[in-house]
C-alpha cells in the first residue's frame, strides 16, 4: 500500500510536471523582473512584462523549444520531490485516519501536509535549484549564461565550481515553500473533493476531479507566491569569489525585494502561477485518480 502510493503520485506528478513546463519557466523569468542583473543595472529599472508577453519574447529570442528549457531538471526534481511528498501524505493520511468513521480532520490533512512536503524538497532541492537556473538561464546575455546541457551537467558544474553546498542553497526556502504548497494543495484537494460528495453537488467522477483540483490549485498558488519569489531569486543568485553575496539568506531577499520593489513584488509572477498551478494540479489529481483506478487491485 505503501510503495503504490509513492509510484502512483510519482507518474502523476512527472506527467503534469512535464505539461506545464512551460507556465512554470514563464512564472520563473516573470519573477526575476525588476531585480538587478548585471546587464540591466545600467539600463535604469526594467520594464515589467505579462506573461504572454514573457512567453512571445522567449519564443523570439530563442525558439519555442526554449519553453522547455531545464524539462530534465523538472523530471528529476517531480521524481525526487514529488514522488516523496505524495506517497508520504498518503501514508500519514491512512495512518492517521479514524478506522471507525473513516474520516480525517482538515488540522490532520494539514499536518499530513507539512511533514510530507518538508521531507519531499529537503530530498529534491538539488532538482530544484537546477530547474531555477536552468529556466532563468534565458534572461541573461549570452556571455553571462551558464548553458548547463542537462540536470545532470548543472548538478555536476554547481559541485565543482561552488561546492555540493550550492546544490542546497536556498534549501530553508524550498522546505518552506514545499510545506505551505503540500499542505494547501493536498489537503484542500480532500477537503473540497469530501465537500463536494457529501453535499451531493455531482458525482464522484472527472467534473468532482477538476472541480476540486482546481480550487487546491488557486488556494496552493495565493499561499505559496511570496516564497516561492524569495525561493527563485535566492536559487538563481551569482556568487563570484572574493564578493559579497546579493542575499545574505531569505530575510535579506524579502528585505531587500521589498524595498527596492514594494511589498507587491513578492506576488510578482502570480498570473502565471495561478495559470500554471490551476493546470498543473488539475493534471495531477486527474491523472492519479485514473492511475489509482487502474492500479486498484494491486
Amino acid at each position: 500500500m505503501g510503495v503504490k502510493g509513492f509510484v502512483e503520485g510519482g507518474v502523476a506528478s512527472i506527467v503534469a510536471g512535464c505539461t506545464t513546463h512551460p507556465l512554470d519557466l514563464i512564472k520563473v523569468r516573470m519573477q526575476l523582473q525588476g531585480e538587478a542583473a548585471p546587464a540591466m543595472a545600467m539600463h535604469g529599472p526594467a520594464t515589467l512584462q505579462g506573461p504572454i508577453s514573457v512567453g512571445l519574447r522567449i519564443i523570439q529570442q530563442d525558439g519555442a523549444a526554449a519553453l522547455f528549457s531545464g524539462v530534465s531538471a523538472t523530471v528529476l526534481r517531480q521524481t525526487l520531490y514529488s514522488t516523496t511528498r505524495m506517497g508520504l501524505y498518503e501514508i500519514l493520511k491512512n495512518k492517521w485516519t479514524d478506522p471507525k468513521t473513516n474520516r480525517l480532520p482538515l488540522s490532520r490533512k494539514v499536518a499530513a501536509g507539512l511533514i510530507a512536503g518538508g521531507v519531499g524538497a529537503a530530498v529534491g532541492n538539488p532538482a530544484d535549484v537546477a530547474m531555477v537556473r536552468m529556466q532563468a538561464d534565458g534572461r541573461l546575455p549570452l556571455s553571462e549564461r551558464r548553458n548547463y546541457k542537462s540536470v545532470v551537467d548543472a548538478i555536476s558544474q554547481m559541485s565543482k565550481k561552488e561546492g555540493i553546498g550550492s546544490l542546497w542553497r536556498g534549501s530553508s526556502l524550498t522546505v518552506n515553500r514545499a510545506m505551505v504548497v503540500t499542505a494547501s494543495q493536498l489537503a484542500s484537494y480532500d477537503q473540497f473533493k469530501e465537500m463536494i460528495l457529501e453535499r451531493n453537488l455531482m458525482r464522484d467522477g472527472l467534473m468532482t476531479h477538476v472541480a476540486a483540483s482546481f480550487a487546491a490549485g488557486f488556494v496552493a498558488a495565493v499561499a505559496s507566491n511570496p516564497v516561492d519569489v524569495i525561493k527563485t531569486r535566492v536559487m538563481n543568485m551569482k556568487v563570484e569569489a572574493g564578493k559579497a553575496a546579493p542575499y545574505s539568506g531569505a530575510v535579506d531577499c524579502a528585505v531587500k525585494t521589498i524595498g527596492a520593489e514594494g511589498p507587491m513584488a513578492l506576488y510578482k509572477g502570480f498570473i502565471p502561477t495561478i495559470s500554471r498551478q490551476g493546470p498543473f494540479t488539475v493534471v495531477l489529481f486527474v491523472t492519479l485518480e485514473q492511475i489509482r483506478k487502474l492500479l486498484k487491485d494491486f
